[in-house]
């Protein structure tokens, strides 16, 4: 089996480096500073929604499967810092050499993950190797790269499921419920920054955390439907998935099984 790393981020915006590009006064509060980005950034073009090199990292949170486990993680503030979350995310793909998989990962997570690891001096070079590097195998990821939007080493599923057209995507929490899965539960991302200021960040690392695993899920049935496994295969990872989850003594976990009918597969 073909160790996979299902991942997702949370982010709030980076109030230190908002602060030194538009020079603000220290004696702004860390919301105020938000709020003028945020209006900045609607003036501009009608939206909240940050640019990738202002998002800063609070949560990575993975599925990882290989041959004989199913293990759900995070790598979260305060345990770490940013750039500590960011290095040890890739230092686990320096490690496994595994496929990741995400949802709008290319669109947002990778990005984001790019320039703030290069803010922190972060080091990954298996994940940069375009075939040129100095592995064994480097030859071949010049057909199958994590870089390569078409390519399957990385495999943002809703980029991929919407034939690559912005137009055609669709949300992983309608995809998800539609499909019998959980979706999301008690949070969005839109309540990411008003939890970090309610010192929320358990909480957080929860929703990244089920969002990951509904990511999962959604990528198993697409390995169902491109003939990747049958469907006595499909039952059994999702049986072992349930399993998995049902050992973790976590109150998050309990409310994802409970909102997963035994029918939704």
């Amino acid at each position: 089996m073909t160790t996979t790393l299902v991942f997702d981020i949370e982010t709030i915006p980076d109030i230190k480096g908002i602060r030194a590009l538009y020079s603000l006064p220290e004696a702004l509060a860390d919301e105020e500073v938000a709020e003028f980005a945020f209006q900045q950034r609607r003036a501009a073009n009608g939206t909240d929604f940050l640019p990738h090199h202002l998002q800063r990292v609070v949560t990575i949170s993975c599925v990882l499967r290989d041959a004989a486990h199913f293990r759900v993680f995070s790598l979260s503030e305060p345990d770490c810092t940013e750039g500590e979350l960011i290095q040890r995310f890739f230092d686990g793909i320096e490690k496994f050499t595994p496929q990741i998989v995400s949802w709008n990962g290319g669109g947002f997570d990778l990005p984001v993950l790019h320039y703030r690891g290069m803010m922190h001096g972060v080091s990954a070079p298996r994940y940069w190797d375009l075939g040129d590097g100095d592995y064994a195998d480097s030859r071949d990821f010049k057909w199958n790269s994590y870089i390569g939007r078409y390519h399957t080493r990385h495999l943002d599923l809703m980029d991929l499921l919407a034939m690559y057209q912005p137009r055609a995507s669709a949300p992983l929490d309608d995809l998800a419920k539609l499909m019998g899965f959980p979706g999301k539960l008690g949070m969005d991302g839109s309540a990411v920054w008003k939890g970090y200021c309610e010192g929320k960040i358990a909480d957080i690392r929860d929703y990244c955390e089920t969002d990951v695993v509904n990511t999962y899920l959604v990528f198993l049935r697409f390995q169902c439907m491109r003939g990747a496994m049958d469907k006595v295969q499909y039952e059994a990872e999702i049986a072992f998935v349930r399993e998995s989850l049902g050992r973790i003594e976590a109150s998050h976990w309990e409310r994802f099984l409970a909102a997963w009918p035994v029918s939704g597969t």
